[in-house]
């Protein structure tokens, strides 16, 4: 009896064949003029990161545009801004020294995804150059490019996710506080007051 897993490459490949020829060729070692241009557009970054253990995290990461920036063909710096101050990404950044990233560009379907290895610096200069009006970050990721390649538009059109007569009212899930207080006390058993969706907002806009 077969399984329905696929659990070997020879499977997978025969479900789905080979890659197209066009698709391998788009990778490319370095930064070339057209992706420092997405790069600059872009206000919106996804890092991929795991631990030593294997355990993925992926992890938004929002400024203006062009808040990444390019050093040169192989290097980038990605500010951090405050957060929760879990740091994942940075916990497994220090436990693997690889990153993935996803660029995004409001309005364009396609994506820029850039991989290499990544380190934590705290080198004023970089700092320096990733200060904006707000501040200064304590510490930027740099990260030496590997792969770069555009991503095709596919999942995007699919999800129609520019579209704003498609887009979801708020109203239709409780508030990120409401959300947390249920499952703190449903995995946790423990009660906490729930914030709502004003208060969080502005509390946000105290960090930003």
């Amino acid at each position: 009896m077969t399984t329905p897993h696929i659990t070997t490459l020879p499977a997978l490949r025969q479900l789905f064949g080979p890659a197209r020829e066009r698709a391998l060729k788009k990778e490319i070692p370095a930064l070339d003029a057209h992706a420092v241009q997405f790069i600059d557009l872009s206000p919106f970054v996804v890092l991929a990161s795991s631990d030593a253990q294997g355990h993925m995290d992926a992890s938004p990461r929002g400024g203006e545009p062009g808040f990444v920036k390019v050093l040169d063909a192989q290097t980038l710096l990605v500010p951090d801004s405050p957060g929760n101050n879990r740091l994942d990404t940075l916990e497994n950044i220090i436990a693997t020294g690889r990153l993935g990233t996803l660029f995004i560009v409001p309005g364009f379907d396609e994506t820029l995804r850039v991989n290499g290895r990544a380190m934590l610096s705290t080198e004023p200069a970089d700092l320096a150059l990733c200060a904006d009006a707000r501040r200064t970050p304590a510490l930027v990721i740099r990260l030496s490019v590997e792969s770069v390649y555009l991503h095709c538009a596919k999942a995007f059109m699919r999800s129609q996710l520019w579209d704003a007569s498609r887009h979801t009212d708020r109203t239709q899930l409780p508030s990120m506080g409401e959300m947390m207080r249920d499952q703190i006390r449903a995995f946790q058993g423990e009660e906490i007051e729930a914030e709502t969706q004003a208060q969080m907002l502005d509390r946000y806009q105290q960090s930003l």
